[in-house]
């Protein structure tokens, strides 16, 4: 172990010191990570979670929420690339709708549901944060992980039955953009994943499978910039090291490119099929959690 990561070890002999246990992670479990992080960010089932579960089944350190959080600057920097005219439209739409006095306009709608639906998540990452972030936190305990997955796969599962799949992104409504947001802020537990929550909400009012996904994507990146940055400056006022912010450099790069694909991928394969690949992958995980956390078999 590096003097470093003995340092970051130390940490967390308190329990309100920012988690820096991504230092005792090698380059290449931190790439691993990365790809982790790519592939289950945007995909409906959680990726704090898979940060979590996949470090403690390899017996590696817990590489912490700060790390989780800064991680998601990789699918904000996938969005940007993937949807770059949708958001170049919005932004040119929203100011000329502002100049023109057309508060009506569909852009500006849109821009203005995004900013109401980020409202509930910021409110509860400022509420949790020093829960989240502490050493050892309660909130990613296996258990608890393994039970969010649970209900989550439940109720993506009723909305799959239940929801009239036909609404399009034209028809969005600014109480759609509130009862999103409300489900996104839900997602700061890790287990609850934002893409899950925002498209299981999505499909609650009525949308498309792939509208709720795009949606969902451009919702979450006023969310996940200001996690990401917010954690970058913790990162930045708890004096993480040089090597701290070549670790997550790498962990970055390898996110992003994975993210872009997942992106592609995901929004192809709901205009064909449904989400139940996802609720069974998310029951029986959680499911597993929840045995082998009981049974003594994992250590929560």
């Amino acid at each position: 172990m590096t003097p470093t990561a003995v340092d970051a070890a130390a940490r967390c002999l308190d329990p309100h010191a920012l988690d820096l246990g991504f230092m005792q992670l090698s380059w290449v479990q931190v790439m691993i990570l990365g790809v982790v992080q790519g592939i289950t960010e945007l995909l409906p089932i959680s990726s704090t979670a898979h940060l979590r579960v996949i470090p403690g089944l390899l017996g590696w350190r817990d590489p912490g929420s700060a790390f989780s959080a800064a991680m998601q600057l990789a699918s904000f920097v996938a969005v940007i690339a993937y949807f770059e005219r949708d958001i170049r439209a919005l932004s040119i739409g929203t100011i000329g709708a502002v100049l023109r006095h057309d508060w009506k306009a569909d852009a500006l709608r849109l821009v203005l549901g995004i900013a109401v639906g980020t409202i509930p998540f910021g409110l509860a990452g400022l509420l949790l944060r020093p829960v989240l972030n502490g050493c050892n936190s309660p909130l990613r305990g296996l258990m608890l992980v393994g039970i969010a997955s649970i209900v989550m796969a439940v109720l993506l599962a009723v909305s799959e039955k239940t929801a009239r799949h036909n609404r399009g992104f034209t028809e969005l409504r600014l109480s759609d953009c509130l009862w999103v947001g409300v489900a996104q802020a839900f997602a700061v537990i890790p287990g609850v994943s934002r893409s899950g929550a925002t498209l299981t909400a999505g499909l609650f009012c009525g949308m498309r499978r792939e509208t709720a996904a795009r949606f969902s994507f451009l919702l979450g990146l006023p969310a996940i910039t200001l996690a990401g940055f917010y954690e970058l400056y913790l990162l930045l006022k708890a004096q993480l090291p040089l090597e701290g912010w070549l670790l997550l450099g790498v962990g970055l790069v390898t996110a992003s490119i994975t993210a872009f694909v997942v992106i592609y991928g995901l929004l192809h394969y709901l205009e064909r099929r449904s989400t139940w690949i996802f609720v069974w992958y998310r029951f029986i995980m959680g499911a597993a959690l929840v045995a082998g956390v009981a049974s003594g078999y994992l250590s929560n």
